[in-house]
């Protein structure tokens, strides 16, 4: 045999076996794209289209609409999502060999080992379906029942072990429409007046229905019993007992707490390891959110397949109750600050100087948490569309601009690093000053002239801004940071509830001179949030030191120091200098006096800029105190947007009355 016909030969065989291999890897491609599309319809829940990649065969054992209900009801019955195929190894024309796992209520379900039968129709591959592949293992006639064994969320509780969110009961409402729309126009007023709803949604809920079908409209409060009592007395309207997250019944806690819901699509794929699935609540703000871990109950679910009078069991899990946590907060300390701030943007923070237990968290204004698990009436909708939705912002763990609430960690690193002498004098004239010409059209401002020299005890009670810019600059800008860094400014504070970082400025440094002065008076670009605040001035009536902050004292139970802020030497100077700004009749905080008890604090008002020559910016109002006869309370109040009105005038009687009440009682 000559060469070349041996070479022809071996060339037609490699023809020919390329042929048969590439045949066999389009008929699998073709295969793993029909199976692939199955899985994403299934996880689409489009059983319509589904229906389609079924063979002839299988469509004469079930109808299309037969087979959307059976799959409908069963995957929503027993919570199916994340569905994901796997194809083993493809050996046979007929048969292709797959695992499959799926989400559910109990869990995540894993079949291995299946075999599923294909036919070639009209040149695509079509798949001959029975029940099995519904569930592995169901056939003809069989039903699937689930039997769940509820637990219960974990309690969130105050000092006093008031609960302030407990699983409980609501009202849920609905409507039997046949014996409802009797006398519907009637009812239907009666009804959306005594719930403050709309007439038309009410009405669009009900038409077109089953009239014999109760129809659900909506959940009502625990708290609302006389709301209740006023429907019974339509005629067709039906009031359950139901399963229900309830809140203590205040504003004032909203934003502190949160509230949870019902899981979202993107929520299940954010934490599909965390074996959530269609039917859980999970915390959506607050503390609900912040420990959903430790909080979060997983109820008991038996799933299994009912054939007959068997039960076949596919997965079961046992019920896991969540923990309870215990907060640090007074409730009605919480209460009483929320009323003082009478709806006005702005936060506030209590703590005990000693313990470092927060006593309060409050952000203005804010919701009651059985709104957002219940319904939201017209009142309530009108009220926070007018207000742009601000109680969806929570205020408290804001970080903002101090203000002369600064002049406290300025005038103490100024003591530390002995560039201050407390009774050296400053003689400025008028009411505006710069360091040198260099600074150009820019002067630092102050509001009172005093017309003599002054020294610290001056400066702190008229909260001289020049006087402790120039503090500033001869502090010098690395000492100011390192000295800023002992109260906590730039530090990661290690807190249970997620706080924004303090700054000193935006890239951390002070890197020129008309910066490092404004820092020094607590504009520039310095921030704090109410609780660094709060803190830094609880450290006046604890010898210097600032304890750790604590707020779920059920994990927190050990007081901590967190930094030995201010050095003993200094703190009898510093106590007496900001005592004036409360005690002594010319003080900005002299109406935060309270005969009788021994404050310290500062007022601080933040000028809220785009730039230097702004003249349309907004001014926030802060006032912080700390009571220094058996110390029990430090707290800060920021306003924003003063309108007009004076830090001295509106937040400092505010918190006044606070202090006064909290300690009286």
């Amino acid at each position: 045999m000559s060469k070349l016909f041996k070479k022809v030969i071996l060339l037609f065989n490699v023809f020919i076996v390329s042929t048969f291999v590439l045949l066999g890897c389009s008929k699998n491609d073709e295969i793993q794209s029909m199976v692939k599309s199955y899985e994403n319809l299934l996880n689409e829940g489009n059983y319509k289209e589904l229906y389609n990649n079924i063979s002839k065969q299988s469509k004469e054992y079930i109808s299309k609409e037969d087979f959307i209900k059976r799959y409908s009801s069963i995957y929503s019955s027993i919570g199916v999502n994340d569905i994901n195929i796997s194809i083993g190894e493809i050996n046979s024309k007929t048969e292709i060999p797959i695992s499959i796992t799926m989400n559910t209520l109990a869990g995540k379900l894993k079949f291995e080992d299946i075999k599923v039968n294909i036919v070639e129709e009209d040149k695509d591959y079509k798949i001959v379906w029975n029940e099995s592949l519904i569930i592995p293992n169901m056939i003809k006639d069989d039903k699937i029942g689930v039997e769940v064994d509820k637990a219960i969320r974990g309690q969130i509780l105050d000092r006093d072990n008031n609960k302030l969110a407990y699983d409980g009961k609501a009202y849920q409402v609905s409507i039997h429409p046949s014996v409802f729309t009797v006398n519907k126009d009637e009812n239907l007023s009666k009804f959306a007046n005594i719930l403050d709803v709309s007439i038309d949604k009410i009405s669009e809920k009900i038409e077109n229905q089953n009239p014999e079908h109760k129809i659900p409209i909506l959940k009502v409060s625990q708290y609302e019993d006389e709301k209740i009592n006023s429907l019974k007395t339509i005629e067709g309207v039906i009031i359950d007992e139901v399963d229900s997250r309830v809140y203590q019944n205040s504003e004032a806690l909203g934003c502190l707490i949160g509230y949870t819901d019902n899981i979202t699509k993107e929520e299940l794929e954010k934490y599909k390891d965390k074996d959530y699935n269609s039917q859980s609540k999970i915390g959506k703000s607050g503390l609900e959110q912040v420990y959903e871990d430790k909080l979060r109950a997983r109820d008991g679910v038996h799933i299994f397949i009912k054939r007959g009078e068997e039960k076949i069991t596919l997965a079961k899990t046992e019920p896991i109750n969540g923990e309870n946590i215990k907060l640090s907060i007074d409730s009605k300390l919480q209460e009483n600050i929320y009323a003082q701030m009478n709806n006005e943007k702005g936060a506030s923070v209590a703590l005990h100087p000693q313990t470092g237990e927060v006593l309060a968290m409050v952000s203005s204004p804010s919701y009651n948490s059985n709104t957002k698990v219940t319904y939201i009436t017209k009142t309530i909708s009108n009220k926070w569309k007018e207000s742009e939705y601000a109680h969806n912002e929570n205020r408290f763990n804001n970080a903002y601009s101090p203000g002369s609430t600064m002049k406290l960690i300025t005038a103490s690193i100024g003591l530390d690093e002995n560039v201050l002498n407390s009774n050296d004098t400053f003689d400025i004239k008028g009411l505006n000053w710069q360091k040198s010409s260099d600074w150009g059209e820019y002067y630092v401002t102050r509001v009172k002239d005093p017309k003599k020299p002054v020294n610290l005890y001056d400066a702190t009670k008229y909260s001289d801004n020049i006087y402790f810019a120039d503090l500033a600059i001869k502090i010098g800008k690395d000492k100011l940071i390192e000295g800023a860094k002992k109260f906590g400014i730039g530090e990661t504070l290690d807190f249970e509830y997620p706080m924004d970082k303090s700054q000193i400025s935006n890239k951390g440094k002070l890197d020129n001179e008309m910066l490092l002065a404004d820092s020094g008076y607590g504009q520039g670009e310095v921030l704090m949030t109410p609780l660094d605040v709060a803190m830094s001035y609880s450290a006046l009536s604890n010898n210097g030191n600032i304890m750790k902050p604590r707020l779920v004292i059920s994990e927190n139970k050990e007081q901590k120091v967190y930094s030995e802020a201010i050095n003993k030497e200094n703190l009898e100077n510093l106590i007496s200098c900001f005592g004036a700004v409360i005690n002594d009749e010319d003080g900005t905080g002299n109406l935060g006096k309270i005969n009788g008890v021994n404050l310290v604090g500062k007022t601080g008002t933040a000028e809220i800029k785009k730039s230097k020559d702004d003249t349309e910016g907004s001014e926030n109002g802060w006032f912080v105190a700390v009571n220094m006869d058996e110390p029990k309370i430090a707290i800060s109040m920021i306003i924003e947007d003063l309108n007009g009105k004076s830090t001295a005038s509106h937040v400092v009687p505010k918190v006044k009355n606070i202090i006064e009440s909290y300690i009286n009682n």
